[in-house]
């Protein structure tokens, strides 16, 4: 039974007892806590605590998971894997014990011919809680399995709850008999690994609420008002029993990539402990689980899930390296997993471009680190062998920095060949350089200011320690000095001239953050005092400083103040922010929910936006983001803002940047009524109409797997636009054509170009063979062999190897002779020598006197013993070049 088949035997059978069946939520997890979705009954842990009341009373769903905890461990044994798919069945004040109980027996034991799997009941044990006597009864006499097929354990052993006080439960454990050839007799209890009863499902009854405590020490206080039943039943597992295979890894969703793994490495698996099979099986399981991550828009980079998605990719790279394959093998990998997992997942074929393009240019950028860095690793490896030495941490370090190897592939590669990493001084290493990028990015913040004083300076704010900001509906606001900070230090009062920072207990003014540039404007005192502020930075979270020149009287700590941004430059800042916004809906819209923001600059007028994707953007597309981006523009689509819980937030489907820490309260900037939702606490335009228009400037890579779009907006993109119409209408003039037919006109006119260039060369070609006679009478004779030096008006290269080529073949082959032509071209010195066999057997070659005339002439170059060429750096003498062939000529025959 193929497992697509098990899957769907699995939702029609609850179906048909009136669950509600749900589709699989993301690998990425609903959870903020954890990466990934790591069991089936993750989405619905509202519902069965008790947090949100359930909007069904029975569920079902088949859920894709991860779990990357024991990532080492994978295909060591046949047990370990990263990816699978848990069958759940869920009831919320529904049906309870005896429900759950006959549903799993009914599902196991029933005939294929009814929808069932059609297990051998008399092979079925049950393990439930000791205290458990409703369990017991529900099984022995309800069901009729035999009581000897019934083990009970002590809380310790079959007991679920979250980790702290609230719902917890007993389980009841169902297990299959594989029989004698597995493990030993006496059922689960006995059998500690596993392997012949092999558990298939887990029936959680959630019926009391525990108290404090750890581990499994803790009260049960009570029943709960209302029950919840939980259920997980791993498929693969379920898939190998049925298909009577010995592991998941041999079922038909995960075997097909071993056998493309075979016929590429020429190696034959066979299911054992084997090093070549445990990378048969790394590549099996990792292959799938980066299929579907990448299917779910998780995008490889050095943190959170996509460090996960990366290193996963990695290791099955490296491990076809390891079965020595030396050539790319995701093209022939990944499509044989997409063919078994696109009937249940038919979305994996849908996004197919897409999730190849990823995957395909990550296993690009991890060959070139390998190739650079591989060398490195196993010298070191080999010295600290030889040393009997750990690897040091200084060498790890600097593969990591260096050459982009992870530590976790050092530790393992160092691992294969019996050698230890100093992991220690490793990360001393990479805390000393996330401080000093820290430190760089507080010096932005601080401005080179001992941090304490603004902590200092906070603590004067009262209780909230934070600034009223205004600057969302303001922006200009009365205000009350705080704090004044000059070369560092507080001061009680500045006088004018005097480059000074500022507290305000209130402010209109934005400090930069999130890619928003700061506002800037002006401060005036009661005193008389003025202050022109050119930056604001938040230091400290919530403490905003105004950062200027005091250009007039003074300023003290308690005045009071009038604060007052630059308006036109918040409105251009507010237009390409809200821009910013739009241009990752279009991304998203057609590329994803992959193309996740990466980083942002919102400048006056101008949008610099990064965003995650493998490759680089078609230009049609880019046309079809500026042309849509400009159609929401005059949609003048509303842009509104409000506020709310994070988890309620994150329900609306609104866009978070991953790692971004955010409180318990978000604020939401919404553009048109949902097209758009995104976190964010900048500022933006009421109505994109206010933006005007939007130019897409270019697209081009930052970094691995992350691609940056330049564009200008508003005056910006007016202002150029008025620049290229009055361009186009002075090239139309010069040229003689209308604009509708410009193109039509210059490519006429760079084709007749091209034309005479052609014959250009071609005439200048005739001109220096039609003097080859000439090159030849003026031949002198050094020691023996003819020597042509010659400078020669050569438009190419290849027009000077053929013309040294040709003289050389004007002698005769018993005759030595050399021929060295050189020409300017392309503003550079160019030289090429060729010389006959007789020549040779004189000891001559063509790559030794190129190399002499090249470096004369500041460059370099090379070739075979019988024809060769070189170049000269800019402003390299030709004369020299030449007269340097010749000296070394009558050198190397002396």
């Amino acid at each position: 039974m193929r497992t697509a088949e098990v899957r769907q035997r699995w939702l029609d059978f609850f179906a048909k007892n009136d669950h509600e069946v749900r589709p699989s939520v993301p690998l990425i997890s609903p959870d903020p806590s954890i990466l990934f979705t790591i069991a089936g009954m993750v989405p619905f842990i509202p519902y069965i605590v008790g947090t949100e009341p359930a909007p069904w009373p029975r569920a079902t769903s088949v859920q894709k998971c991860i779990r990357t905890n024991d990532i080492d461990e994978v295909g060591k044994t046949t047990r370990h894997g990263t990816f699978f798919q848990m069958c759940g069945n869920f009831s919320f004040g529904d049906y309870f014990k005896e429900g759950a109980s006959h549903y799993a027996w009914d599902l196991l034991t029933g005939s294929l011919n009814d929808g069932g799997y059609g297990l051998d009941g008399d092979k079925l044990w049950v393990t439930i809680w000791e205290q458990d006597d409703e369990a017991l009864e529900i099984w022995t006499k309800q069901i009729g399995l035999d009581p000897t097929h019934v083990q009970r354990l002590p809380r310790e052993q079959i007991f679920w709850d979250t980790g702290q006080p609230g719902p917890a439960g007993p389980c009841a454990e169902i297990h299959y008999d594989r029989g004698p050839a597995y493990g030993p007799e006496g059922g689960p209890e006995a059998d500690t690994k596993g392997d012949r009863y092999l558990e298939l499902w887990n029936l959680v009854f959630d019926e009391f609420l525990r108290g404090e405590g750890k581990g499994k020490d803790y009260p049960l206080l009570g029943k709960l008002d209302q029950t919840a039943i939980d259920t997980g039943l791993g498929l693969e597992r379920l898939a190998f029993l049925l298909q009577g295979k010995d592991n998941m890894y041999e079922i038909d969703e995960v075997f097909p990539v071993i056998e493309v793994a075979q016929k590429l490495s020429g190696r034959k698996y066979t299911s054992s402990p084997d090093p070549m099979d445990v990378h048969f099986r790394v590549v099996a399981d990792h292959v799938r689980s980066s299929l579907m991550l990448i299917g779910d828009g998780v995008r490889p980079s050095n943190e959170g899930r996509g460090y996960v998605l990366r290193r996963l990719m990695r290791r099955a790279v490296r491990s076809m390296r390891l079965l020595g394959v030396q050539d790319a093998v995701m093209p022939q990998l990944l499509p044989a997993s997409m063919d078994v997992m696109k009937d249940s997942y038919p979305e994996l074929k849908d996004n197919w471009e897409t999730i190849a393009d990823v995957a395909y240019a990550e296993e690009d950028a991890f060959r070139r680190t390998l190739d650079s860095g591989t060398v490195i690793l196993d010298t070191a490896v080999a010295k600290a062998k030889q040393a009997g030495k750990d690897l040091s941490g200084e060498d790890a370090f600097q593969l990591h920095d260096t050459y982009g190897f992870p530590l976790s592939l050092t530790l393992e590669m160092a691992a294969e060949a019996g050698v230890k990493v100093d992991e220690k001084r490793f990360t001393e290493l990479m805390n000393e350089q996330k401080q000093r990028a820290r430190a760089d990015a507080v010096a932005k913040k601080t401005g080179h200011v001992d941090v304490h004083v603004y902590h200092d300076l906070a603590e004067k704010l009262g209780k909230a320690k934070t600034v009223d900001f205004l600057g969302y509906t303001e922006t200009s606001a009365p205000a009350k000095v705080v704090g004044i900070l000059q070369d560092g230090q507080p001061v009680p009062v500045a006088t004018a001239p005097a480059t000074i920072e500022v507290l305000l207990d209130r402010t209109p003014f934005y400090a930069e953050a999130g890619g928003q540039l700061a506002d800037q404007g002006t401060v005036t005192f009661a005193g008389g005092g003025v202050l022109d502020v050119a930056d604001v930075q938040a230091p400290v979270k919530g403490l905003p400083m105004h950062r200027g020149t005091l250009t007039e009287g003074s300023v003290a700590v308690g005045e009071d103040a009038q604060a007052t941004i630059d308006v036109e430059r918040r409105g251009a800042i507010a237009r390409a922010h809200t821009s910013t916004h739009v241009i990752h809906q279009l991304l998203m819209d057609r590329l994803g929910e992959g193309a996740t923001q990466a980083g942002s600059e919102n400048a006056p007028w101008h949008v610099r936006f990064d965003f995650r994707n493998a490759k680089a953007l078609p230009t049609s597309m880019l046309e079809d983001v500026e042309a849509e981006a400009n159609e929401r523009l005059q949609a003048n689509l509303t842009v509104t803002d409000y506020e709310m819980p994070i988890e309620e937030a994150r329900k609306t489907g609104a866009q978070a940047i991953f790692g971004e820490k955010y409180g318990k309260i978000v604020r939401i900037v919404d553009i048109g009524d949902g097209w758009s939702r995104e976190f964010c606490g900048g500022t933006h335009v009421p109505l994109t109409g206010a933006i005007g228009s939007l130019v897409v400037m270019g697209e081009g890579s930052v970094g691995s797997g992350v691609r940056r779009i330049e564009a200008l907006v508003g005056n910006g993109a007016s202002g150029l636009q008025a620049k290229e119409h009055a361009l186009v209408s002075q090239v139309t003039q010069l040229v003689g054509a209308k604009p509708e037919t410009l193109v039509e006109r210059i490519s006429s006119i760079m084709e007749r170009l091209k034309t005479a260039e052609k014959e250009l060369e071609k005439s200048r070609l005739q001109a220096l063979l039609s003097n080859l006679d000439a090159y030849v009478k003026a031949a002198k004779d050094e020691r023996g062999v003819k020597l042509i030096v010659e400078s020669v008006p050569a438009g190419s290269v290849d027009d000077l190897r053929q013309a040294a080529t040709e003289l050389r073949g004007r002698f005769s082959k018993a005759e030595p002779a050399v021929v060295a032509l050189g020409a300017e071209i392309g503003e550079k010195p160019m030289l090429v020598v060729a010389l006959n066999d007789a020549a040779r057997e004189k000891g001559v070659k063509a790559g030794a006197l190129v190399k002499a005339g090249a470096g004369a002439m500041g460059g370099g170059g090379g070739g075979k013993d019988d024809l060769a060429q070189g170049g000269g750096a800019a402003g390299g003498s030709l004369e020299a070049g030449l007269e340097a062939v010749s000296k070394t000529l009558t050198q190397t025959l002396s």
